[in-house]
């Protein structure tokens, strides 16, 4: 495999230079975009740079960014911010936003910067890629990138894929999620719900059972499996049990004798109070014998003695 043409792995170093030397990505952009340039490196004020409005990452984590803070202030700003000159003599970020945010929480006043001199369509596709590479969205964030990736550039989930370093059933998964409700997309968003969790409700087509199952499994706290156990019962409900009604001795004896009457098999489904008697038959010479049994005992023409012999001679 052509190793300029792999995601994770590389390195927003690697990726960028890339970019410099040939701006292809399988032919994603139009032919007619200039090729990026490298202005270098600079400290630049950080009123100067700006956040992309575009950038897929929507939420950053306080505590996180509080942690980061904390790092710069000991050991300054590692890796360099990625940047694009503006016209108006600003700055806006293409990779690194986080760094930029901890930087202002630091009190840094200006940040290392590589500047480079992209188009817009090359920004938004940068950006999505480079967050999708460090896993920085949360899983609906991801997919709405994966989602937007595909659709402004025209790209296949195998393309997709081999762009950030992904398994193909990996995107499929992701964009998977995008078929859940607001409400349960929403629980995903904010961190009750994992997509794990998520991913097991996309074969729940009713919307609201799709949310009250969600919201049982975050008020119960059911891992992965046990979410997947109730959305099995709820798929496949279990045929309710019915109760059998307990036999006296008396309907016991009754049934007895009437197999011993007519030797076969006599069975009796229900109470005393009300219920059916089945008598089997299996041929058409076994139905005639019971009614030919039938009829001598209405007739009172069959003592015991005669009945025995009569089944003897006769049940076949």
């Amino acid at each position: 495999m052509d190793t300029n043409k792999r995601g994770l792995g590389r390195g927003l170093e690697s990726l960028f230079g890339a970019l410099d030397r040939e701006y292809s990505y399988n032919n994603i952009t139009n032919k007619s975009d200039k090729p990026a340039t490298n202005q270098g490196v600079a400290e630049i004020d950080i009123d100067k740079v700006k956040p992309n409005p575009n950038q897929p990452r929507k939420n950053f984590d306080i505590d996180a960014l509080n942690e980061l803070a904390s790092s710069i202030k000991m050991h300054g700003i590692v890796q360099p911010i990625v940047v694009n000159a503006d016209a108006d003599g600003k700055y806006m970020i293409i990779a690194g936003e986080r760094r930029w945010r901890a930087a202002n929480i630091a009190g840094l006043k200006t940040v290392p910067c590589i500047i480079k001199k992209y188009t817009e369509k090359q920004i938004k596709e940068i950006s999505i890629i480079e967050n999708l590479q460090r896993e920085d969205l949360n899983p609906i964030e991801a997919a709405k990138a994966i989602k937007e990736l595909m659709d402004e550039y025209g790209l296949t989930q195998e393309v997709v894929a081999e762009r950030i370093g992904k398994s193909r059933p990996a995107i499929a998964n992701s964009l998977r999620l995008l078929s859940l409700t607001p409400e349960v997309i929403a629980m995903v968003e904010n961190g009750s719900l994992s997509a794990g969790h998520a991913r097991c409700l996309v074969v729940v087509t009713n919307a609201n059972d799709q949310i009250r199952l969600a919201q049982a499994a975050v008020t119960k706290k059911q891992n992965v499996r046990d979410l997947e156990k109730a959305i099995k019962n709820y798929t496949n409900p279990t045929k309710r049990i019915v109760a059998v009604p307990e036999q006296s001795l008396e309907l016991k004896e009754l049934i007895n004798q009437m197999q011993r009457t007519f030797a076969t098999k006599v069975t009796a489904i229900g109470s005393d109070n009300k219920g059916r008697i089945y008598i089997d038959y299996y041929s058409r010479e076994d139905l005639d014998r019971i009614a030919e049994l039938m009829d001598l005992l209405n007739k009172k023409e069959l003592t015991l003695g005669d009945l025995q012999n009569y089944n003897r001679r006769n049940k076949k």
